[in-house]
């Protein structure tokens, strides 16, 4: 049955992109879907904008004798459903265990340091990639336990100003003023220095 659905649905996906193209609808097909009793075929398309598909439901309608849905999708979705290998090389994640897509901002990949070359930071959606909101969590945790840029604090060299911290590692990058007026950029971890509001371990 499952295998003689699935013949169905690659038959009914050819008919569908032909069915478009002679209907010129500005959609793009991306599954079919049979359902088990065969009772409804669902057609799942993307496109720009809103679609007046009323007349090629009834065309479909007419060659398959059976209940028809066309129901448009977001890219993301797409990916979902055909699947493909992420910048990491792994399985798309939305294709393998995700559920439900939650909200990815680039307010994300500013605050883990990530470079905002769009094409560094999509996924093949051509959306923010999903796995940015993973480790959100403990990024916001980390940085409220860091000194703010620009900040005074007290290292085991004396006073300094933060110029730049990275949150995985723990560690500041600070600027000293020496005693020649000359100045020194050193690095200290997080529990070797002291500024104020800092949480105790």
């Amino acid at each position: 049955q499952v295998a003689e659905n699935r013949q169905k649905e690659l038959e009914a996906f050819q008919v569908g992109e032909i069915k478009i193209a002679a209907h010129k609808l500005p959609m793009y097909l991306v599954d079919v879907e049979l359902t088990f009793d065969n009772s409804k075929l669902i057609f799942y398309f993307t496109a720009d904008g809103r679609i007046d598909f009323r007349e090629l439901v009834k065309d479909l309608a007419s060659v398959f004798k059976t209940r028809i849905e066309l129901r448009q999708i977001g890219v993301r979705d797409e990916a979902k459903m055909l699947g493909g290998l992420g910048p990491c090389g792994l399985t798309l994640c939305c294709s393998t265990f995700m559920g439900d897509f939650h909200p990815v901002s680039i307010k994300m990949a500013k605050e883990q340091n990530l470079s905002l070359n769009p094409s560094k930071i999509s996924g093949i959606c051509g959306r923010l990639m999903c796995c940015l909101k993973y480790e959100q969590d403990h990024y916001e945790h980390a940085r409220k336990n860091m000194p703010r840029t620009g900040s005074e604090i007290t290292t085991p060299d004396g006073p300094a100003v933060i110029l730049d911290y990275n949150l995985l590692k723990e560690k500041v990058k600070v600027k000293m003023i020496l005693k020649d007026d000359t100045v020194d950029v050193k690095e200290f971890h997080l529990k070797d220095v002291q500024f104020p509001g800092k949480k105790k371990n």
